[in-house]
Order: structure tokens, then sequence, then C-alpha cells
């Protein structure tokens, strides 16, 4: 299963970091759609946010393709913080979704800190 984390601030400052972990097992491997869901969508987020916002998070994307995490960087202007948050929100509708079509391959939590 993937498990996919967002963390949030307490302080309603929105989505902090995000991180994903575990393979899907749906199917044979090049051959599972939850995982390749579950990934473009992530990645996706990743790439917009880097190019719409201009903001480098900081990443680590594993070494076995079963582990991704997305943080913003300690000096992230707040205005490029602000517009990203849409984009990590739209994530977060795409992999809820995912999780409720395919119920025992993907769970969503989200955490606040």
């Amino acid at each position: 299963m993937i498990q996919a984390t967002i963390t949030r601030s307490r302080s309603n400052k929105g989505i902090l970091s995000f991180e994903m972990s575990g393979h899907a097992n749906f199917a044979e491997h090049g051959q599972d759609l939850v995982c390749a869901g579950a990934s473009a969508v992530a990645i996706g987020a990743i790439n917009a946010v880097i190019k719409l916002t201009g903001i480098d998070p900081v990443l680590d994307l594993g070494e076995d393709g079963g582990f991704l995490s997305f943080a913003f960087p300690d000096e992230t202007d707040q205005e490029a913080r602000e517009k990203a948050q849409l984009l990590l929100e739209g994530m977060l509708v795409s992999l809820q979704t995912i999780e409720r079509d395919y119920k025992g391959y993907l769970k969503v939590t989200e955490k606040r800190i």
C-alpha cells in the first residue's frame, strides 16, 4: 500500500510538506495504475510548484522509487508559498479521489504540527 502523509500547520498556514512511501501492489510492476496515478499526481504538483511559483523545494526521491518527500525551504517567500498552496490542495484532492476509488492500495493521512 502507498502511504501518503500530508503535514499541515496548526496555525492555518496550509500544507507544509508531504511524504509518500510504499508500493500499491495493485498490479505487476510497470502495469500498476494506482502507483502510476499517485506518482503522476505528486510529481505533477511538485513540477507545477517549481514552474509556477519559483520555489525550489526540498525533495527526497528515495532510491527504489518507493519514497518521495516534499517540503518548503526555510526561506520561502510568503506570496510564493500562498500560490503553491492551491497546487498542493489540488494534489490532495486527486490523491483522495484515488484513495476512494482504490481502497486498500493508497492511504492518505493528514496531520497538523
